[in-house]
């Protein structure tokens, strides 16, 4: 089978596509036939790093989507043909989703329905359960995203054009938040409103914090923050007792909270690294999200905010090239 492994840290340069045997499932794993490869900005921030103890190569890319065509020990042999999406196949792990067939956890290929395309599939993973996570991680929240959870709740997406931003847009819609983004770029303010936030607000040309405002004049109950640069402007907006729940620095390592403002104000500040969230908020999320599949309420490509880039395999560097570079949408890999 084709496959694109890594067996050094480095640039895209370190990604080679090379030829391997179909591998066969053990304990508790299945075995997918993989159509399409997501990929995330943790999967080449993750390539610039050293190997995970143990292993003298890995296969990059936590999300995917095919078809399960071989199941192992300890899992139920009706799933094989099933649809499915991944999601952290290579955390700790050397079977990543740039190749034909890949490995997987059972319980991290979740069934994906037949009106779903597999580049849905592919795009959901950690991105969407990012923004699940940070949904529903304030105090006086629900724990769980469905419709009518999050109704009476403002919610601020900081880069709405983002795959973060977009999942977060869509799954704060379907549960009833009234929803807020902001954005660099006209472009990206028509990819924030396809989303369906009820208000864009470009950072750049706007005084953001009075637009927000005018928005939520009470505030904003949760923020989903992608930059740690945004903290005077979180709050700013931010109601009593709100979270920012911050998935990302952005390209400073460092956040600078000033105290005495998030000390009067009650505010919480939530990290946000889906690797390591509680297995029981994980689950839930994997359940909210697929019910939000299942039910039409997560898109991608343009006419849902999220332009799709796609590559071949064989062109994995330039994928992750692009995604580096800053491309706006999500970049996938067609696996052939």
């Amino acid at each position: 089978m084709k496959s694109v492994i890594r067996t050094a840290a480095g640039g895209p340069e370190v990604l080679r596509l090379v030829e391997r045997p179909v591998p066969e499932p053990g304990p508790g794993e299945v075995r997918v036939r993989v159509h399409v490869s997501g990929v995330n900005p943790t999967d080449w921030r993750s390539r610039r790093r050293a190997l995970p103890p143990g292993m003298d190569e890995q296969v990059p890319h936590q999300d995917g989507a095919g078809v399960i065509d071989a199941v192992g020990p300890q899992v139920d042999p009706a799933r094989v043909g099933q649809r499915v999406w991944l999601w952290e196949a290579a955390w700790e792990r050397p079977w990543g989703t740039a190749q034909q067939y890949t490995l997987a956890l059972d319980q991290h290929a979740v069934a994906l329905p037949d009106h779903a395309p597999f580049e849905l599939g592919a795009a959901l993973g950690i991105p969407a359960l990012t923004a699940h996570r940070a949904l529903t991680v304030h105090e006086s929240g629900p724990d769980r995203i469905a419709p009518g959870t999050l109704r009476g709740t403002t919610v601020l997406v900081a880069g709405g054009a983002g795959a973060v931003g977009n999942a977060a847009i869509q799954l704060a819609r379907w549960a009833g938040a009234r929803v807020v983004t902001t954005v660099s770029s006209p472009a990206k303010a028509l990819l924030a409103h396809a989303a369906g936030a009820h208000r864009v607000v470009d950072y750049r040309t706007q005084d953001a914090a009075a637009e927000i405002l005018a928005f939520a004049p009470e505030g904003v109950d949760i923020v989903v923050e992608v930059a740690g640069t945004n903290a005077a402007l979180d709050i700013a907006v931010a109601a009593p007792g709100a979270v920012v729940a911050y998935y990302s620095g952005g390209a400073d390592e460092h956040l600078s909270i000033p105290v005495l403002s998030s000390l009067s104000a009650n505010l919480r500040w939530q990290g946000v690294f889906i690797y390591t969230v509680p297995p029981a908020a994980k689950q839930q999320a994997l359940t909210d999200i697929t019910a939000a599949v299942n039910a039409g309420a997560l898109r991608v490509g343009e006419e849902a905010g999220l332009p799709l880039h796609r590559f071949p395999l064989e062109r994995t560097a330039d994928a992750h090239t692009a995604l580096e570079q800053g491309a706006v949408g999500k970049v996938l890999l067609d696996i052939p």
